[in-house]
């Protein structure tokens, strides 16, 4: 695993009941048991940027990629793409495990692609915890707003840089869902009314 992300850790940060986790039974036999899934069951991610799939209804099992897109159509798709499973939703893409390398997939309908996300589900957790952990802190503090921005735009920076010095995939270009994301968050957009930086941009 490229980080070291206990469950304590993120519930000190966000509290039980913000974690989201799925069960090992909700995986299929060829995945239940690798390093990824046990970090999806034992660890679980914060929920609001990124959300965990709710298991299908055949046996609890999590929905492989070929019952929710045509990938056989995709002209980048991994020949067994089809059978790894849908573990997440993130912005416009189904996050889909592969269970032989143990990466994360984006899958975008849309544009008929499939694309390596992150090595290993250790870095998808960390980019999303850093990413909550910045939309549920942060404060446009101090009435000057420009300046506050400009703060903005360093933290989510940051992120990327930290992420990217081991893990190159979630920022690889602009155009991943992470990249799109990040300039979502610096542009003041995807704070919950509840949040600090929500009350002190929208009063």
């Amino acid at each position: 695993m490229l980080f070291d992300i206990t469950r304590s850790e993120l519930v000190a940060i966000f509290g039980e009941d913000r974690l989201s986790s799925l069960p090992g039974t909700a995986f299929p036999a060829a995945a239940a048991g690798t390093g990824g899934a046990r970090l999806l069951q034992t660890v679980g991610v914060p929920t609001g940027t990124l959300w965990l799939r709710g298991s299908g209804e055949d046996a609890g099992r999590l929905p492989l990629v070929q019952d929710v897109v045509d990938v056989e159509d995709f002209v980048d798709a991994p020949a067994d793409a089809g059978a790894w499973p849908v573990i997440g939703w993130l912005l416009n893409a189904h996050l889909a495990l592969d269970p032989g390398t143990g990466r994360v997939y984006a899958v975008d309908a849309d544009e008929e692609t499939v694309q390596e996300l992150h090595t290993d589900v250790s870095s998808l957790v960390h980019v999303t915890a850093a990413f909550q952990r910045l939309l549920d802190e942060f404060s446009f503090s101090g009435g000057d707003e420009e300046a506050g921005f400009e703060r903005l735009e360093r933290e989510v920076e940051r992120i990327r840089q930290e992420t990217s010095s081991r893990d190159p995939l979630p920022f690889r270009d602009d155009e991943t869902v992470w990249a799109v994301v990040g300039d979502e968050i610096a542009m003041g957009q995807r704070f919950t009314g509840n949040s600090p930086g929500a009350r002190s941009l929208y009063g």
